[in-house]
């Protein structure tokens, strides 16, 4: 793929200690001139109601801090959602909008909850939901309150997100899976059936979906699983 101003390359982007260490990455091989992202656009999959976006702990400064001022990407190919919009349902919509207008995905990135989700569809999300508003489970909000001095009252309770069905949209689906807190969402997504309680369980049905994983994120894998995929990065990787 040869990315133009005409036809930019359109990448969805996730938040989270999952993506630090590719951003890291990403952000070493612009400096040395291997990457560019010039001709990139981007739409991250969410952002919480109500927090200014200077704030330190809102997705805006996230990104900004961690990956687009690090970067040569134009301002103007940068899309994130409005938190503060004095009408979040339009805004949701916008989004879809925006992302159509680009001719959708080519790859969306993202991370993997504990519970299995993606970007902020809670167990019980409908797989063709759309970009909306949505209701935090109190599961996140307690494990998001490590960003807020461990204090669960200051994190919002509500938060502006891709659906599954926006993320399942795209050309190509990359999910990163670390850590043993994340095993029985990975056990989930590639050994349990396709279900709205386990979000990420969506991604079997798509054409062009990968997970990427470390060793403790396996623990739950049947033996035979674990290493019918060890055979594959064997022998393909």
């Amino acid at each position: 793929f040869q990315p133009s101003s005409e036809r930019p390359f359109v990448l969805g982007l996730p938040t989270g200690s999952s993506p630090l260490g590719m951003y890291k990455a990403l952000i070493e091989l612009n400096r040395e001139g291997k990457v560019s992202f010039r001709n990139v656009v981007t739409f991250n999959m969410d952002e919480y109601v109500g927090l200014p976006e200077s704030h330190p702990e809102s997705y805006h400064s996230f990104m900004f801090n961690n990956f687009f001022n690090h970067i040569d990407i134009p301002k103007e190919n940068i899309h994130i959602l409005n938190g503060n919009a004095s009408d979040l349902e339009a805004e949701c919509g916008n989004y879809e909008k925006q992302i159509a207008s680009y001719g959708g995905i080519d790859l969306f990135v993202g991370g993997i909850g504990p519970d299995g989700h993606i970007a902020f569809n809670e167990p019980g999300s409908s797989l063709t939901s759309r970009t909306r508003v949505k209701t935090l489970t109190t599961d996140t909000i307690v494990a998001n309150s490590r960003f807020f001095d461990n204090d669960v009252d200051k994190v919002p309770k509500t938060a502006l997100t891709v659906g599954v069905g926006t993320v399942m949209d795209a050309k190509e689906v990359l999910i990163l899976c670390n850590g043993h807190n994340k095993a029985r969402a990975l056990h989930h997504a590639v050994e349990g059936s396709v279900t709205q309680m386990w979000t990420i369980s969506a991604l079997q049905m798509h054409r062009h979906g990968i997970i990427v994983c470390d060793e403790a994120a396996t623990d739950e894998l049947k033996v035979g699983t674990y290493r019918y995929f060890k055979d594959i990065e064997r022998n393909n990787l």
